[in-house]
């Protein structure tokens, strides 16, 4: 009696075996051998491209290479924006979802967030919607000579008869 019941059993897994073959075999080859050797690999999110010598390895009279700076400084803000976008919705969020508890629970998503707050504020606060590369880039000159002259940004100024 339980001899009939395992010959169509197995008989069953055959025919779903040879559809298997017949229908997806051809597919996943054709994946596998073509589309996925064709396509270029991104690691990243963003389309990454080619970096170009920075503003202070350019000459001052090289007009294309300021261009091609301020385009990838450009670029660089777009993204770092969006980063900051990013965090900022995943602290509201938890904000919002752990209600009364989220001193604790946030915590260490509200202080990354901070620090990347400070960092983009550090790089690029105070240039507005037209700042350049060139006006980065005197920003970080200034800053590094106060903070040589003062000691760090929010420290308290150096004692300056040493």
């Amino acid at each position: 009696m339980g001899g009939g019941g395992d010959d169509s059993h197995n008989t069953f897994i055959s025919f779903i075996q040879a559809v298997s073959n017949t229908l997806d075999a051809p597919v996943t080859w054709f994946r596998e051998s073509v589309v996925t050797k064709n396509r270029p690999q991104y690691p990243w999110y963003h389309r990454q491209f080619r970096r170009v010598p920075t503003i202070d390895e350019c000459y001052t009279d090289d007009v294309v290479c300021f261009i091609e700076a301020n385009e990838q400084f450009k670029r660089d803000r777009m993204v770092d924006n969006e980063v900051l976008n990013i965090l900022r919705q995943r602290q509201e969020d938890c904000i919002l979802y752990e209600a009364t508890d989220h001193k604790e629970k946030c915590a260490g998503l509200m202080e990354v967030y901070d620090k990347a707050a400070e960092n983009w504020f550090i790089k690029y606060g105070d240039l507005g919607v037209y700042g350049t590369v060139v006006d980065a880039y005197m920003k970080q000159k200034h800053r590094m000579i106060w903070e040589r002259r003062h000691g760090p940004v929010g420290s308290g100024m150096k004692d300056s008869l040493a």
